[in-house]
C-alpha cells in the first residue's frame, strides 16, 4: 500500500504550491480531486481536456516532484434530478474522459442519490423500512430499477471506451451506495468494474464495523480513505447517531470527523489495513482530511505520521 492525500484540503493553494505541499508532508502520490462538489481547482476535467498544452504541463511538474497520481475524484451527485445533476454527470463523463487520456484507471466518486418519484425535485434517501408504507417497495424499485442502473450501465460502458478499469465508489451517506450491501445490488447489476472507495470514517457513525465490512466486501475493494471519526462520549448517548449539526459545532455533534487515531487508536488501523490487505488490497490509501477539532495542519500531519505507521508496506 502507498500513501496518497485528497487535494480537496489544499484547495486553497496554487497548483505548484499543493504539489510543494505534498512533497513535504512526505505522500507518494496524490488523488487529484475536480469536478462535482469539489472546489479544488488544480485539476479541473473540462479545463485540461480543452488544453492540452496546459495539461502537459501539469502532468510534468507531477512528474518532476517523483509523485504519482494515484486516481481522479469527482465526487459528485449525477442522479440529482435538477440542474445539479446534469452538471454534475457532465462532469463525472469529463473526468472519465480525462483519466482515459492521461491513463489513469481509477476513478473514485459516488453512486449519487435520485429523487423518489417521478416528477419529485429533491434527493432523497430512503434508509427506513422498505416495506412500510405501502407506497415504500415501488419508491425502492424506481430509484434503483430507473434511475441509478440506467446511468451506470451507461458509465460502465463510457469506462471501457476510454479504458478506465475501475470506480471506487464511495460509502457516503445520502447516496444510493452507503455501505457493502448498496454496493453489491449495483455491482450484480452492472459488473465488477464498480466497487468500494472503502472509507471506515462513514461506517464507524452508522454503526458498522468497517473490519467487518472489508472482510465482507474482498476484491470489491477498489480504493481506500485513511480517514477516522469519534462517536462523542455522552452526546451519542443521548442523541443517537443521525446527526444534523454543522461539521463545525463539534462541541455539540454526537460524533465528529477526525484526525486518523483521533477516535480509533493505531492498533485498531493496524488491524483494518491488515484485513483489507489480507483480502487483496495493494495499492492507494488517500488521506481525507475533515476534521474540525483541530487545526488543518495538525490534523493532517497527525494522520499522516497515524498512517505511515500502520499502512501495510
Amino acid at each position: 500500500m502507498k500513501l496518497s492525500i485528497c487535494t480537496d484540503v489544499m484547495g486553497d493553494l496554487s497548483f505548484t504550491d499543493m504539489l510543494d505541499k505534498c512533497v513535504d508532508l512526505g505522500v507518494e502520490g496524490i488523488e487529484m480531486t475536480g469536478g462535482g462538489w469539489s472546489p479544488a481547482p488544480h485539476f479541473r476535467a473540462e479545463i485540461l481536456l480543452a488544453d492540452k498544452g496546459e495539461l502537459k504541463k501539469r502532468l510534468k511538474e507531477i512528474e518532476a516532484r517523483g509523485l504519482q497520481i494515484a486516481a481522479l475524484n469527482c465526487s459528485a451527485n449525477p442522479l440529482d434530478p435538477g440542474e445539479m445533476g446534469k452538471r454534475h454527470r457532465k462532469e463525472m463523463e469529463d473526468t472519465i474522459r480525462l483519466a482515459g487520456e492521461i491513463g489513469i484507471r481509477k476513478i473514485v466518486t459516488m453512486s449519487g442519490l435520485p429523487e423518489a418519484a417521478p416528477g419529485d425535485m429533491v434527493p432523497n434517501w430512503l434508509v427506513y423500512t422498505k416495506s412500510w408504507p405501502a407506497e415504500m417497495p415501488e419508491r425502492d424499485r424506481y430509484q434503483w430499477e430507473d434511475r441509478a442502473f440506467p446511468l451506470w450501465h451507461d458509465l460502465v460502458k463510457l469506462a471501457d471506451e476510454v479504458g478506465v478499469e475501475k470506480y471506487a465508489l464511495e460509502n457516503f451517506s445520502a447516496m444510493l451506495v452507503w455501505n457493502p450491501e448498496t454496493l453489491f445490488r449495483l455491482r450484480n447489476e452492472v459488473g465488477e468494474k464498480v466497487g468500494m472507495n472503502l472509507d471506515p470514517s462513514h461506517l464507524m457513525w452508522m454503526g458498522a464495523d468497517p473490519i467487518a465490512s472489508a472482510r465482507a466486501l474482498g476484491d470489491a475493494i477498489h480504493h481506500c480513505h485513511g480517514k477516522d471519526t469519534r462517536i462523542e462520549r455522552g452526546r451519542a448517548d443521548v442523541d443517537g447517531l443521525l446527526e444534523t449539526r454543522e461539521v463545525t459545532d463539534v462541541k455539540n455533534r454526537t460524533w465528529n470527523y477526525v484526525a486518523v487515531g483521533a477516535g480509533h487508536d493505531l492498533q485498531w488501523w493496524k488491524e483494518f489495513f491488515s484485513v483489507v490487505g489480507m483480502f487483496g488490497y495493494d495499492d492507494w490509501v488517500s488521506l481525507e482530511m475533515e476534521d474540525f477539532t483541530m487545526s488543518t495542519e495538525a490534523g493532517i500531519r497527525s494522520s499522516i505520521d497515524a498512517l505511515q505507521a500502520t499502512i501495510i508496506r
